[in-house]
């Protein structure tokens, strides 16, 4: 038998403040590890790995948006390359056509994604499980098409697609294009990251995640569960909308054809493989998605997708609950056999 406020562990047993700090400690102590690791790449890898460590981290935070989303408020969506199709051409537009500098379009892209997401999200009260999905899924399907319209084409220019310049490091940092970019990006993701674990632990958080785990004990409660969803889809949609305009300004071209479906289903497959409701499996999810098909393609060229599909069952086997699971069990067996030492001397 064992008190509140005591863990059992191996027959012994250990207070669970103490084995919730140590777990503390060592996410922390990790966290701090990959920063330094992050911060030190760029100065040590070729242009074309920075640009491919820039993609990930954009996809991190797109997929960050999305695990608010799903993971967090529980709505399953399978359209968000649609909210990032809209943050890319909201940042490419207003370079192109308007002269604005790239960093003012990061927020203007942000805001128009929210609204977007927001307004999405309202007649999508109606709409759970496959029935959202089914819903997101045309929002996907549709946008791109609206890009290609006669009427759009001058701010978009239709199928020919938007070039955009790469822009230098301000200020004389001596960092090339790909640096600034990397460590903009970097920068942009930390915020994004903070904002949103202040979120989770906030008491708007907390409704978000009552409304996931059983949305009527919510609402009894008092919780104003058709706000606080289409806050999540706004909320969300601004993540990925600002990744959607991080995209346009690294990649320096967009087209219609370049935010298709697949899009959408690898920010599914990312937030899967890091962790549904893990917030830094968002990292591990981006570079899954980033990283993986070339993996599968260096393989073999001809069945890459074979090869992608098979290393994602493998996966899916051997972490079934994602990568923030299968690090969630080694940490607690860690602590369980630390435990142990400590209650035998």
């Amino acid at each position: 038998m064992t008190t509140s406020g005591e863990t059992k562990i191996t027959g012994r047993s250990l207070p669970a403040p103490a084995a919730a700090s140590r777990d503390v400690r060592i996410m922390r102590a990790a966290g701090a590890a990959v920063l330094v690791i992050g911060i030190a790449a760029p100065f040590f890898a070729g242009n074309f790995l920075i640009f491919q460590l820039t993609m990930m981290l954009i996809y991190a935070i797109a997929i960050l948006g999305l695990n608010i989303l799903t993971g967090i408020n529980g709505q399953f969506s399978l359209g968000h390359g649609a909210f990032y199709a809209v943050g890319a051409y909201t940042a490419a537009i207003m370079m192109d056509q308007f002269g604005i500098g790239y960093l003012w379009t990061l927020p203007v892209a942000g805001i128009l994604c929210f609204v977007t997401g927001f307004l999405f999200g309202l007649p999508a009260l109606r709409l759970e499980g496959v029935y959202l999905a089914l819903a997101t899924f045309a929002l996907a399907v549709v946008t791109p098409q609206l890009f290609k319209l006669s009427p759009f084409e001058h701010w978009t220019s239709g199928v020919m697609g938007i070039v955009i310049a790469k822009p230098d490091a301000p200020f004389g940092l001596p960092l090339n294009p790909d640096q600034w970019l990397y460590f903009l990006t970097l920068g942009i993701g930390l915020i994004a990251y903070l904002c949103a674990h202040n979120l989770v632990r906030s008491r708007s958080g907390r409704a978000l995640m009552a409304i996931r785990d059983n949305p009527i004990a919510a609402r009894s409660m008092g919780v104003n569960t058709a706000l606080y969803k289409s806050l999540a889809f706004g909320v969300s949609a601004l993540y990925t909308g600002i990744a959607g305009a991080l995209g346009a300004i690294v990649v320096q071209f967009i087209s219609p054809d370049s935010f298709t479906f697949t899009l959408s289903v690898a920010l599914v497959v990312g937030l899967v493989v890091g962790g549904v409701g893990w917030l830094p499996g968002a990292l591990f999810g981006g570079a899954f998605i980033m990283f993986v098909p070339n993996l599968a393609e260096g393989l073999s060229k001809g069945l890459s997708g074979a090869v992608y599909g098979v290393i994602m069952i493998l996966l899916m086997y051997a972490m079934p609950t994602g990568l923030g699971g299968l690090l969630k069990a080694a940490l607690g067996a860690v602590t369980r056999r630390s435990g142990t030492r400590v209650s035998n001397r």
